[in-house]
């Protein structure tokens, strides 16, 4: 059982950056896939950004490319999701989620409680 937890969310005007956290239980992380996810109010979940357990493959969304930088420190069980360029359509609740691949949510096992990113314009 891997526990996931975030943070780094917050309140961004427009152009701005946050970096998410996400920080796991298991000492075993280094050998897990993670990837981020959004929901905004009233929508469905959507893939941002996955990276496999080694950091070597990583893919994004079109609709973050360029902007966002997913990446990670096994050796502090966490992966980071540095987003620049913020825009008020980024604005949703962003999940972690372990233990799965791919761009469907429904490939991972593991989720976090999620962290609040709202973008002002």
């Amino acid at each position: 059982q891997v526990q996931l937890v975030e943070s780094g969310g917050g309140l961004v005007q427009a152009g701005g950056s946050l970096r998410l956290s996400c920080v796991a239980s298991e000492r075993t992380f280094s050998g897990v896939n993670v990837g981020w996810f959004r929901q905004a109010p009233g929508k469905e979940r959507e893939f941002v950004a996955a990276i496999n357990w080694s950091g070597e493959t990583i893919n994004y969304a079109d609709f973050v490319k360029g902007r966002f930088t997913i990446s990670r420190d096994n050796a502090k069980n966490t992966v980071y999701l540095r987003m620049n360029s913020l825009k008020p359509e980024d604005t949703a609740v962003y999940y972690c989620a372990a233990g799965g691949w791919g761009q469907e949510s429904h490939g991972y096992d593991y989720w976090g409680q999620g962290t609040q990113v709202t973008v002002s314009s």
